[in-house]
Formats: C-alpha cells, sequence, structure tokens
C-alpha cells in the first residue's frame, strides 16, 4: 500500500509564497514519476509541475517561471515551490506518485488548499 501525505497549504496574498511538501511511503518503485496536480471549483484537474527519477521536470505553462519542484530520493518526498502566486492559483492541490510495470501504478493524496487572496 502507499500512501502520500501532503502539507504546506494555506492562505497566501497575491505575490506571496508558499512551499508544499508530500511524503510517499509504502511499496514504491524506485523508478517513478512524481508530480503535482491542482483543481479549481469547477475546473477539471490538471498537471501543475511533474518532476522524474532522474530529476527532468516538466511544468504546466500557467506555472514555469514560478513554481519549481524538486524532489529528496531518500526521504521519497516531492515539494513544490509556490512564488508570485496569483489569485488563479487557488485550488486544491494533489500529490501523485506514478511508476509503470506491465500496467500504470497511480497514487494520490488527499489534497492540500491553497487559496491566493487578491
Amino acid at each position: 500500500q502507499v500512501q502520500l501525505v501532503e502539507s504546506g497549504g494555506g492562505l497566501v496574498q497575491a505575490g506571496g509564497s508558499l512551499r508544499l511538501s508530500c511524503a510517499a511511503s509504502g511499496k514504491i518503485f524506485s523508478r517513478n514519476n512524481m508530480g503535482w496536480y491542482r483543481q479549481a471549483p469547477g475546473k477539471q484537474r490538471e498537471l501543475v509541475a511533474l518532476i522524474t527519477s532522474v530529476g527532468s521536470t516538466n511544468y504546466a505553462d500557467s506555472v514555469k517561471g514560478r513554481f519549481t519542484i524538486s524532489k529528496d530520493n531518500a526521504k521519497n518526498t516531492v515539494y513544490l515551490q509556490m512564488n508570485s502566486l496569483e489569485p488563479k492559483d487557488t485550488a486544491v492541490y494533489y500529490c501523485n506518485v506514478q511508476w509503470r510495470i506491465a500496467t500504470l501504478h497511480e497514487f494520490w493524496g488527499q489534497g492540500t488548499t491553497v487559496t491566493v487572496s487578491s
């Protein structure tokens, strides 16, 4: 069983910063991708940032230059540093870990809420 525990969400004013953390535990394949997704009210869940087991990263266009994803492989923890936050970043942020061995294995955290006030 894999568990993902997120922390770091909260309320911040526009222009401020937050750092999200996600600690993964359980039987996790080493060659995994970890990422952050978000879902705003009335919208579909979307990818925010992804980091592979070798450190390659991918970002949504809307957060490039403002958000940074990083990972501590020894702790199986992924971080999302969010700077220059904007009201449009308001959403529930979900941590995700996935790997493919014959089939896709994918797990989600419970979500942490980020609210950016104008």
